[in-house]
């Protein structure tokens, strides 16, 4: 006999032990090989995991509760350690394979380039992509001291490939000042320093629209957020990044994928990052897994 696992902290709770019968995937991606600050966000996902079995079911905000969403806990992407291009490589074969099989891919990172083969292989499948983006950090840059890849370039890349204009940032905060310039030359939406309002404006322009949605923690105050690998001061409040979720999960546009990264456990010893992090990700599954 084998104890159920959805209370073992080793999967996240309530996830359902069969993958055929579940609608939504969720995965982590321990990849932290080109942060330029404070390593450790390979670590995220599993005390994510690890934290959740504090959580409630049962959504007062969404009136749901868990065990109304049908999602299965695949682990961690097995990752070739140091690796970049493999490792993202390996990323988007999964995410491919998930979306073959009817499946919404929900990651949990590691570093945010992480993300950008997730958005690439469902911009295969959505040609009318848009993406939502939460950070405090643009992360537009082309290279980041001579490395193509790194986590400061993932939303240069994914506007490059879908076009700026289907990219959507919200409480960007930090950044070059070429970064800013070009996203606006280029009809990108970068909304600074706040998420909330500017967010209900835009959503009513995506209704119908396919859009997947990257959250890096650090959008927080580190007040809100210890425990990421670069955090910035002047970020939004835990309530404001939830009422986000439910702002979205009132919207008519349609969530195809999405995923929350950068949480690094090593640097919050209280475990507030992740059980904040933990959180989000119930909201977003109850909101926006229909």
């Amino acid at each position: 006999m084998r104890f159920d696992e959805t209370y073992s902290g080793k999967v996240f709770i309530k996830s359902h032990p069969n993958y055929e019968e579940s609608k939504a995937v969720l995965y982590g991606m321990p990849m932290d090989w080109t942060v330029s600050y404070r390593p450790g966000s390979r670590f995220g996902p599993n005390k994510i995991r690890e934290v959740s079995i504090g959580l409630e079911e049962y959504s007062p905000y969404l009136d749901r509760e868990l065990d109304d969403v049908k999602f299965f806990d695949a682990g961690d992407i097995p990752l070739p350690f140091g690796n970049p291009e493999k490792s993202l490589l390996e990323i988007e074969t999964y995410v491919h394979t998930l979306l073959a099989d009817g499946k919404i891919p929900m990651g949990m990172g590691g570093e945010h380039l992480v993300s950008l083969p997730v958005m690439r292989a469902v911009a295969s499948k959505y040609k009318d992509l848009a993406i939502i983006h939460f950070d405090a950090h643009t992360d537009l840059r082309e290279n980041y001291e001579g490395e193509e890849y790194s986590h400061s370039t993932p939303i240069r890349k994914i506007a490059d490939h879908i076009g700026p204009t289907n990219v959507y940032s919200f409480g960007i905060r930090s950044g070059m000042k070429e970064e800013f310039e070009w996203a606006k030359e280029q009809g990108m939406h970068i909304s600074k320093f706040e998420v909330l309002e500017p967010l209900k404006e835009v959503l009513p322009t995506l209704a119908g629209r396919p859009v997947y949605v990257t959250i890096d923690i650090d959008v927080l105050d580190p007040a809100h957020a210890p425990g990421t690998g670069t955090v910035d001061a002047g970020g939004i409040t835990s309530r404001e990044l939830l009422a986000s979720i439910h702002a979205i999960a009132a919207s008519d546009i349609n969530v195809v994928g999405f995923d929350l990264v950068e949480v690094c456990p090593v640097y919050d010893h209280s475990d507030q990052t992740a059980n904040t992090a933990s959180k989000l990700i119930r909201e977003m599954i109850l909101g926006w897994v229909k």
